[in-house]
């Protein structure tokens, strides 16, 4: 998978940077190091195009998510997480997970089916990728999800549901609103970062 990778401290976590649709791997590089500066960065490219756009997964023709196609997707990109935890040199049980929007339903798809390698995820404007599915025991895991309440693509209800399945699954989750759209704002990134904060000194 395309992808970019920054080293960090070599006791620090690493911080999985998931773009939105039609982004690359380039795209919030600078506010990975705004929540953690000593973290390990790597930012990969979505494999899937649709439309011209770098997606992590396909849509079905009504524009649902195709589930079939992502869970072989988060399998893929696990396995990714895997090999460049060999790669790089870093502890893939250490990992946090930064997605907005198509990165961050595919981030919360990671929790969904491999909990156990992440420990931190911001998931700004996500959808909920699996639904009636059990999820494994998410105990020990943070999670912010930042939400708009005018998002016309990520209704404030799959905000509130993922919020709901993490909480039941035992994860610390804490649910921020911007009173905007869709779009990722400097404020929210700012709020996450200091989510962050209060999470490590705790």
């Amino acid at each position: 998978m395309k992808h970019i990778f920054q080293s960090g401290s070599s006791t620090g976590p690493t911080m999985l940077i998931l773009h939105g649709s039609g982004g690359t791997e380039k795209d919030f590089l600078e506010a990975g190091r705004l929540i953690d500066p000593g973290a390990n960065i790597l930012s990969v490219r979505g494999n899937v195009v649709e439309d011209g756009m770098h997606r992590y997964f396909a849509r079905l023709s009504d524009g649902s998510i195709d589930e079939k196609d992502l869970i072989f997707r988060t399998q893929q990109l696990h396995q990714f997480l895997e090999e460049s935890a060999g790669r790089y040199n870093f502890d893939l049980h250490q990992v946090l997970v930064f997605g907005y929007s198509n990165g961050a339903t595919m981030g919360a798809s990671l929790l969904f089916h491999y909990a156990r390698s992440v420990t931190r995820a911001f998931l700004h404007h996500p959808m909920v990728p699996r639904r009636d599915v059990p999820l494994p025991s998410l105990s020990g895991s943070s999670i912010f999800i930042g939400a708009g309440t005018n998002d016309p693509i990520c209704l404030p209800e799959e905000a509130e549901t993922l919020y709901r399945l993490f909480e039941e699954a035992g994860a610390f989750v804490e649910l921020y609103w911007e009173h905007e759209g869709h779009q990722l704002t400097t404020e929210e990134i700012k709020a996450g970062a200091a989510w962050y904060q209060r999470v490590i000194q705790e």
